[in-house]
């Protein structure tokens, strides 16, 4: 069975979230969106944990479904099926290791709320699970990993968006250099990590460390209509057992959709509020600092990959899954029509089009461009197209700037 998975999202407990993350809303957008399993994020926060376990209930297949008193009939007929959720949660650690501060973000799935909650009753006792949907916790990212496993040993932990420079496993300003320099004899246990969107699988695969770890993606989506923007194929049994296979062996993992990885805003190097931008030499050359002002530079994903890198070149390592990329479609109605993404131009052709040829992502990815311009234009058609080829132009992100993209170069 084929279906798209987004398995790393937040709630509206999350800091800077929408307040409209609720599993009502999250249920119709992956609908909307094409989306079949959707992570429910945050399972940490004590009040969302009561939605969920009040709001859904078990499928039969270790995932769960919104009770169907809660579904509403807002969904375009043509968008409409089962959407399963899978308890997940991204947990900050920050703390000490090898003489640096390091902050590490990490995913952490489970098979059931059971398991959840051992997880929950342990992290309790190390800090305040209420202050936020991705708590912030003075735990080794060894120890969580130790936690996790204890709790259960189906539950997995994914490092987090695995290149952004302040938060990950392997970000430029606190991180580590290898999976084993962060989780030691632990290690094995990790099978997955998330590349995020300032990077694709083919920046990963210049790591030659990385040729047996699962590259997915996700959205970490902080609002319904962005879920989705990444995610992963999956062709498996649609429960946890069958996606935690995926995860582990790749049997069953088709693939991920992907941002275009310039678009992400830490791609680049840069000083944001300078305004200034530098390719990993320009860096180099200026010793880290910006030539505007001269404070230290954020160093972007493109360059950290650049210093672990021990191929060179896109080969795609043997058995490596392979990836599309994306543009939302809101965004691509966007620039067809010349109008900021948010105006009601943009979302009343966004609803006609789904409601005329199906999902997101079916349009985005599937269906035949004649299609799509008899129900919209041929503008759109077109767009589409070049979207699909790769024929875009993208101005890099940097320093939490998300970068330009542009598919029209009039």
């Amino acid at each position: 069975m084929r279906f798209i998975a987004d398995l790393h999202i937040h709630s509206r407990y999350s800091r800077a979230c929408s307040r409209d993350l609720d599993p009502e809303n999250i249920w119709r957008w992956g609908q909307l969106k094409g989306i079949g399993v959707i992570g429910t994020g945050d399972f940490t926060h004590p009040l969302w944990l009561d939605e969920l376990k009040s709001k859904l209930e078990p499928a039969g297949n270790g995932l769960y479904v919104l009770r169907k008193k809660l579904r509403t009939p807002e969904v375009p007929a043509s968008c409409r099926s089962e959407v399963h959720f899978l308890p997940s949660a991204e947990i900050s650690c920050i703390y000490r290791k090898n003489d640096r501060t390091r902050k590490v973000h990490s995913i952490v799935l489970a098979p059931d709320f059971s398991t959840v909650e051992k997880i929950n009753a342990k992290l309790a006792r190390i800090g305040n699970l209420s202050a936020d949907g991705r708590p912030i916790l003075g735990l080794d990212a060894k120890e969580l990993l130790k936690i996790v496993l204890d709790a259960s040993p189906d539950a997995i932990l994914i490092p987090a968006h695995a290149w952004t420079p302040h938060f990950s496993v392997f970000g430029a300003a606190s991180g580590f250099d290898s999976l084993e320099e962060c989780f030691d004899e632990l290690t094995p246990h990790i099978h997955a990590i998330e590349t995020g969107l300032s990077s694709d699988p083919p920046m990963n695969w210049r790591i030659s460390a990385l040729d047996r770890i699962t590259l997915i993606s996700n959205s970490d989506a902080h609002s319904p209509a962005k879920l989705g923007r990444e995610a992963n194929v999956l062709s498996c049994e649609r429960s946890y057992a069958g996606i935690a296979n995926a995860l582990k062996t790749r049997q069953g993992f088709e693939g991920t959709i992907e941002f275009f990885p310039e678009e992400g805003k830490y791609h680049s190097d840069g000083h944001r509020d300078c305004g200034v931008r530098l390719s990993p030499p320009e860096t180099i050359a200026s010793k880290g600092c910006c030539p505007a002002c001269g404070k230290k530079m954020t160093v972007g994903v493109l360059h950290r990959v650049e210093l672990l890198a021990d191929r060179t070149g896109n080969s795609q390592p043997p058995g490596a899954p392979p990836f599309r990329s994306i543009i939302p479609l809101q965004e691509i109605i966007s620039e067809v029509l010349g109008v900021g993404v948010a105006s009601k131009k943009v979302q009343r052709l966004y609803f006609e089009v789904l409601e005329q040829l199906g999902s997101e992502f079916t349009i985005l990815l599937d269906t035949p461009a004649a299609e799509i311009a008899k129900a919209s234009s041929p503008r759109l058609a077109e767009a589409i197209e070049l979207m699909r080829a790769g024929n875009v132009a993208i101005s890099p992100g940097y320093d939490g700037e998300f970068g330009k993209v542009r598919i029209f170069q009039d």
